[in-house]
């Protein structure tokens, strides 16, 4: 015997959904209908969107769910919220970056590292930020690279910028015993082109694997102001592991940190017939 419609059924009709279609929650609609008006113009970078009280009548709902909206735009990188008496502010739209999965595998080109790969930065845009020093290996790198703690390294910290600004920090660490006094030491020859990979064979180093992990979080205080991140925007958190054809890691990096809203990841996974 057929069932009569409940009202429920009856909105979700109307809406041209099918009756046991998810609802989109509302502070989920609000925020796309934000990001829409950023988008086209309507709230350009530099200019606050309306109080919450504004936003709460506009939209015919309460500020909790208001509120909830604006943290979507705020973890996306959309907006600022730390200055009360800024209100809520429209942030410059950065560009997005690939990490693309083939990166270290790609031929040493004269004007090219990993991080400008994907294409998004242009040589003459790339700026690096770079300071070198020695230090002693710790707990976790002196196992990483099989040698004692205390082990001297060379650490490298930079800073990667593009036409935009900052966009990437990392310190990565060789062994002192393999690069001193070459070329690889020498702070001048940053950005070095095919990057890490191209210096090992440069050595007579041959890298045959690189290992990645990443993790997404906040960033820490330091990060926070060299990236020049607004309140709530997480970052991508990445240790790098470089490994030599003969099973050695050669290089770790830790971390490198990228702009979390503005990174996609992208991978190739590999099947057999």
């Amino acid at each position: 015997m057929p069932q009569s419609n409940s009202p429920d059924d009856e909105q979700a009709s109307e809406a041209g959904a099918p009756a046991d279609a998810p609802l989109q929650p509302e502070y989920e609609r609000i925020a796309g209908d934000l990001v829409r008006r950023i988008q086209s113009g309507e709230f350009p970078p530099g200019t606050r969107l309306p109080s919450l009280t504004a936003l709460e009548e506009a939209y015919g709902t309460s500020q909790t769910t208001v509120r909830h909206a604006i943290a979507v735009l705020r973890n996306n990188g959309m907006v600022e919220t730390g200055n009360r008496r800024a209100g809520i502010q429209v942030t410059k739209q950065r560009k997005t970056r690939r990490l693309l999965w083939d990166r270290y595998s790609r031929p040493a080109a004269e004007q090219s590292t990993p991080f400008t790969v994907d294409g998004s930065t242009p040589w003459v845009d790339y700026q690096l930020s770079k300071r070198f020093e020695i230090v002693p290996a710790d707990q976790e790198l002196a196992e990483a690279f099989g040698v004692e703690v205390g082990e001297r390294l060379l650490a490298r910290h930079f800073v990667f910028h593009d036409a935009d600004g900052p966009e990437q920090m990392s310190t990565s660490y060789l062994l002192w015993s393999l690069v001193e006094g070459t070329p690889v030491a020498d702070l001048a020859n940053e950005p070095w082109p095919g990057g890490t990979r191209a210096q090992m064979a440069s050595l007579g180093v041959r890298v045959a694997e690189v290992l990645e992990w990443a993790v997404s979080r906040m960033p820490t205080g330091h990060e926070k102001k060299v990236l020049d991140l607004g309140p709530g925007v997480p970052v991508l958190s990445i240790t790098r592991h470089m490994v030599s054809s003969d099973g050695r890691v050669v290089e770790v990096a830790r971390p490198i940190v990228r702009r979390g809203p503005t990174t996609v990841v992208e991978y190739r996974v590999r099947l057999d017939d």
